[in-house]
Order: C-alpha cells, then sequence, then structure tokens
C-alpha cells in the first residue's frame, strides 16, 4: 500500500554512479501478463548500492514489479530479485523512464560491491566520498526530478490512505523496516488529561502508553521541539528506565522527532526504539527521522486540540488557565519567547522589575512548563523578617524545614533576594557552588529562581550585595517592564480579571464602561498588575447587579478600588508627579510650585526670605510661580481642583 516509504528508502541510500568503461554486466528480466518471462533489452544501469539500484529503460513497468537481475563484473557474479519501487523521467518528454529497484536482503551484495569498488581510480573514489557528503544538495536537474517525483509519491500515498483504517500503523511497520529498528509508537496529546497517548504502537498494546508530557525522551521533544538521537549508555540521564522496568523491555537506542499541526504547533512525537545490530541510530536515520516526522505531520494537520483543563499554553486559551501569561505587546511576545528557550535549562534565573509586575507568575510558569515541572515547587520569602525561619529554610539542618532539600529536582523561588543579609549571601553562594549543605549528609539538586525589584547590580557597587552570588544568578536574566509601558495590554488584562473574578462570584460577566476605561487608563497604576488586579475585584464586589460598570470612585473616596497609600509611599503627596500624561518639564516646574510654596508657609509668608533661603532671587520665585499657574490653566482640571489652586495662588499673592 505504502509505495512511497519503499521510495524514500531507496532514494535515501547512496548510490554509487556506474560509467560503461566499468565493463559492467546488467541484465534485466521480467515477467508479461501472459506468464512469459524476457530480458528487457535496451535496460541501462545507471547506479547501484547496498539496498537496490537504478536503470533506464524505453520499456513501461509498474511499480511493484518483481525483476529477475543478473550482475557480473570480472569474475564476480550474482543473480538477484528486486522489486520496482521508483519511476521518473528526467524531462517531461523523455522517452525513457528511470526505474529505482530495492533487492530483497543479499549479503553478498557488499562483497560484490567492495571489488567493484576496488577498481576505481584515486580520482573517481574522491569523487564518490564528495557526493556521499553533500548528496542532499540538488546540484543537476535530474536530482530535482527525482525529488520532485519522490514528493508526488508521498503525497499520492497520504491523500488516499491518510484517513483509512490502519493506515497509520502500516506507516508505522514501514518506518521500522526503513531505520531497522525494533518497535515505534506515535503519540498526541491529550489536552483533557495533559498527557501524551499513543495513537499507534507495535510491540505492546496502545492503552497502556499513555503518561504526563513532561515525562522521559518523548516528553523532553514534545516540551522542546528538539528532536533526540540517544543510547541509553552514553545517555543515561536523560532516559528514564521506569518505562522498561514497567513494560518488561530493554531499550538500547532510541531516535524520537516532534510532530507538528497546520498551526506549526507541536501536537504529539513519533518515537523509534533499538536500531538492529548497532548501538545508536545513525546520521542517515536522523535525515529519515526529519522526513517521516514531516509526512507523519501531514496525516495530522489538522489536529488542533483545546481544552479549558489544559496546563499547556499552546492547548488552551488564556482564560483557562491559572498560569496565564496576558498580553499581545512586544515585551509580552519576548517574555513567551524567553519562557521556551530558559524553561529546561538548569542554570538559574534572575527575575527583575517593578512590585506587581508579574515576576512571581513568570517564576511559576518557568517550573510548570519546564522539565521538572513534575517536581515541587517552593518559595522562600527572602524580606521576612523572622530570620530564623529564613535560616532554616535556606539551611536546615532538618529535612523537614530546609526546602532546599525537600524541593529535590524541582524549583526553588527566591522572592526578593537583595533582602537576604550579606552573611546569608555568602553561604547561599557556597551551598549552591558545592550542592551540598554543611554539616548535612543532603545534596542540592534545586533550579533557583531568583526575584528582585531593587538592581542587584547597583547593590553590588554599594557593597550591600555578593559579587559571587550576583554573578551566579545572572547566567539568565529576565527584565519585565512595569505595566504603565505595556498600554496595549491594559484592556486584555482588565477582561482578565472581570472574567476570572466574575466566575469567582458566582456572576454573569461584566465590563468596564468605555469611559470607566479611559478614567482607568490615565491612572498610573503604581501598583502594576498586582493593583490592578485587585482594583477589578473590588470593581466587581462594590457592583454585584451591574453588568456594565458605568462609574467608580477610582482614588477620591472612602472606598477606593486603588490603593492609594501605595502611590503616596512611591510619589509622596505631591501632585501632579506621577501623572505620565503631562511632559516631564512642566511636572517639574509643579513640583517647585509645591516646594516653594511649603517655603513661603515656613517663612510666615515672606516671599523674599523663601528666596533667599532657597538660593534664589525674589524675581525669579515670582517667574517660578507664574510659570506653574500657567501649566496649571492649560490642564483639563476638574471644578474642585481649579478651586484649591486657584485658592493658593490667592493666598500667596496676598504674601509679603
Amino acid at each position: 500500500m505504502l509505495a512511497s516509504f519503499s521510495e524514500f528508502k531507496f532514494y535515501q541510500s547512496f548510490r554509487i554512479p556506474v560509467e560503461e568503461a566499468d565493463d559492467l554486466r546488467f541484465l534485466v528480466q521480467m515477467e508479461r501478463k501472459r506468464g512469459e518471462e524476457f530480458y528487457i533489452d535496451d535496460a541501462k544501469l545507471i547506479d547501484i548500492s547496498l539496498t537496490g539500484f537504478g536503470f533506464s529503460t524505453s520499456e513501461r513497468i509498474s511499480v511493484g514489479q518483481e525483476l529477475t537481475i543478473s550482475l557480473q563484473f570480472k569474475k564476480h557474479h550474482m543473480d538477484l530479485t528486486g522489486k520496482v519501487v521508483r519511476a521518473f523521467s528526467k524531462t517531461l518528454d523523455d522517452q525513457k523512464i528511470i526505474y529505482g529497484v530495492e533487492i530483497e536482503e543479499e549479503k553478498g551484495i557488499s562483497k560484490f560491491l567492495e571489488h567493484y569498488i576496488m577498481g576505481f581510480s584515486s580520482e573517481r573514489l574522491k569523487e564518490c566520498l564528495v557526493d556521499s557528503a553533500i548528496k542532499e544538495r540538488y546540484t543537476k536537474a535530474t536530482d530535482g526530478f527525482e525529488v520532485f517525483s519522490l514528493l508526488l509519491s508521498l503525497f499520492k500515498d497520504i491523500t488516499h490512505f491518510g484517513d483509512k483504517e490502519g493506515f497509520i500503523e502500516s506507516m508505522l511497520e514501514e518506518v521500522i523496516r526503513i531505520l531497522n529498528a525494533q518497535r515505534a509508537s506515535l503519540f498526541l496529546i491529550n489536552p483533557e488529561t495533559n498527557e501524551l497517548e499513543a495513537v499507534c504502537a507495535l510491540g505492546i498494546r496502545k492503552e497502556q502508553l499513555k503518561f504526563d508530557y513532561r515525562m522521559g525522551i518523548a516528553g523532553s521533544v514534545f516540551t522542546t521541539g528538539v528532536a533526540l538521537n540517544i543510547d541509553t549508555v552514553h545517555d543515561s540521564t536523560r532516559f528514564n528506565e521506569a518505562f522498561d522496568k514497567k513494560f518488561g523491555f530493554e531499550t538500547k537506542s532510541i531516535i524520537c522527532h516532534p510532530i507538528h499541526n497546520r498551526e506549526d504547533k507541536i501536537i504529539g512525537v513519533i518515537e523509534v526504539l533499538n536500531k538492529r545490530n548497532e548501538d545508536r541510530f545513525t546520521i542517515e536515520d536522523e535525515k529519515t527521522m526529519k522526513v517521516l516526522s514531516l509526512i507523519f505531520s501531514s496525516v495530522f494537520y489538522n489536529f488542533t486540540p483545546m481544552s479549558d483543563k489544559s496546563t499547556i499554553r499552546r492547548f488552551s486559551g488564556p482564560f483557562d488557565r491559572k498560569n496565564a501569561l496576558i498580553g499581545k505587546c512586544p515585551h509580552v511576545a519576548s517574555l513567551r519567547s524567553t519562557i521556551t528557550k530558559l524553561k529546561d535549562l538548569e542554570a538559574p534565573v534572575l527575575i527583575y522589575g517593578e512590585k506587581g509586575v508579574g515576576k512571581s507568575l513568570y517564576a511559576k510558569i518557568l517550573h510548570v512548563e519546564g522539565q521538572r515541572g513534575l517536581k515541587a515547587f517552593e518559595v522562600i520569602h527572602c524580606e521576612d523578617r523572622d530570620s530564623e525561619t529564613i535560616e532554616k529554610q535556606l539551611f536546615g539542618p532538618e529535612e523537614a524545614d530546609c526546602k532546599l532539600i525537600a524541593c529535590v529536582g524541582g524549583t526553588v523561588h527566591l522572592h526578593e533576594i537583595w533582602a537576604l543579609s550579606m552573611k546569608q549571601q555568602k553561604r547561599l553562594m557556597n551551598v549552591l557552588r558545592d550542592r551540598h549543605i554543611p554539616e548535612t549528609k543532603f545534596s542540592v539538586d534545586v533550579r533557583i529562581v531568583a526575584t528582585t525589584t531593587r538592581d542587584l547590580g547597583v547593590l553590588v557597587a554599594n557593597g550591600e550585595f555578593d559579587a559571587e552570588l550576583y554573578e551566579f544568578l545572572g547566567k539568565a536574566t529576565v527584565f519585565i517592564e512595569p505595566l504603565r509601558r505595556r498600554g496595549d495590554d491594559f484592556e486584555l488584562l482588565v477582561d482578565y480579571f472581570l472574567k476570572v473574578e466574575c466566575k469567582k462570584q458566582g456572576l454573569l460577566l461584566k465590563s468596564f464602561a468605555p469611559k470607566l476605561m479611559e478614567r482607568l487608563k490615565k491612572y498610573d497604576w503604581p501598583g502594576n498588575i498586582k493593583e490592578l488586579k485587585l482594583a477589578v475585584e473590588r470593581a466587581v464586589l462594590y457592583n454585584p447587579k451591574a453588568h456594565v460598570i458605568t462609574d467608580l470612585d477610582i482614588q477620591d473616596s472612602a472606598s477606593p478600588i486603588v490603593d492609594i497609600s501605595e502611590k503616596k509611599r512611591m510619589f509622596g503627596d505631591l501632585p501632579f508627579v506621577s501623572d505620565h500624561t503631562i511632559a516631564l518639564k512642566d511636572r517639574l516646574a509643579l513640583i517647585e510650585r509645591e516646594m516653594i510654596h511649603a517655603e513661603i508657609r515656613r517663612n510666615n509668608g515672606n516671599k523674599s526670605k523663601a528666596a533667599k533661603e532657597m538660593g534664589i532671587s525674589r524675581e525669579a520665585l515670582r517667574k517660578k510661580l507664574l510659570m506653574s499657574t500657567e501649566i496649571l490653566k492649560s490642564l483639563n482640571l476638574s471644578e474642585d481642583e481649579r478651586q484649591r489652586f486657584q485658592k493658593e495662588d490667592d493666598e500667596f499673592s496676598s504674601a509679603a
């Protein structure tokens, strides 16, 4: 049924070109429909290999036709049987057809070819060696026709048989034959259970083969998208022996490739095991698997699994995930890309950003989606004032207290690592370097993800943070931008938090009116995403019956939806200091206005004395106040604000 696989095996084999001067006798005999046999008079041998040969003739031969072949070179003679697996012409109007023949396994062919090649000149041997090294590069027109013919055959098989029962199993049988292996399995993801499940397996019941998508070699290929060719002797650390123990197998070598759908999402893997008579699969096998994985991908190109239960980002909507990175701006796209690069590494990661930007969420996603995701995830709050608790969590000595010991194979999140004392930093560096906690029998097998709101580089320069620990943590650094620089993501985040909170409260989905949304956008959100999340939760709580929330007291009432104390802690009570909609030059002028007013009050309304103590002239003071008044007039202020500032102007204009 699957002629294309036989064609592919013939195409992949390195074929030695035959020249007329070689005096290699070649006879082909075939059987007519009536049962009589005859020799093909114009058969001309083109190339030969260990697995077959190519010849040209004007005789029309069907693919699958069996042939009897006779070869003779000097004193060496061979009789072979083979089957036609390929047929193509060099040009569309060529009368002669080139046929590819796959011969039945014959041990004597290697000896025959050895004698044949020994007669080559050194120059010809060199050309054959070069051809074998670069045969993937199609330099001749005939090579292009041959590849095109192969692709047509592959497409024909998949189109005609792809939906028929038994097709996948037949394909796997061909894979085993082509790669000369013992077993093969095809896995697809089940997004409901977050498991890789065998849709077809040879040598074992497929119902038994299902496991977490991060486990074993198949899980590693599925999560990383990187094909693997390993043997269990040299790559024992990457092989999961639990599978062999469970099924009673002995796995010696594995080659595994990802399978993609039409959206280029990895949806499964094809895994082939135990290369016969060899320790591992060859480079040629790797090239073959590249094409085979493309063929299987084309069979499942319509497979697009989605689920509300899936923890895999590419198979679930963001609103259904507990750990979701929401946003479409370039920065968020870069963060997602960085997750893919860093999630399976063993190196520590340092995440830097303002309070509330999502550093802890990013750390959790790195763990959940990485190869350590099946193990524990522990958080150590380094800013905790109870230093004794931090000591126990970092250094033990009791296993139950120490998270570096208890979290074997998992990830430890060091939250606000800058808060550790210098002594703790140095001890931690020694533990991470030696992977052992002194005065205990325990080794350390964890991945470290550290987060900080302070620039550790500056702290190192000021002698407030250990330089060696900073260098160790900074092998991979991620910076997360504040919410005020992610304007395009604001509405997406609001929609996400609204859906989550409404679902949590058992309410119908709510939304914010456009005018209210604009008001929210103008606020600078010093607490970032964390503050926005809390604000949305309060808005839902304060408006249980309204489907469209039209008005809120954002920060100027007894029950504001944002934490105004947070803003005061960051910027103080100075008005407009954090208003990013006002130009920096104008904001500085307004800040100077407040400072001048404060100094005038301190000097009991004496402007001359206030100017002298500030180191400026009274005229300069007057101009600064006039300038700030003009800026205030240009702003879109509420009536209450206008009256308040006018009252201040009246007060200080009458001062001495």
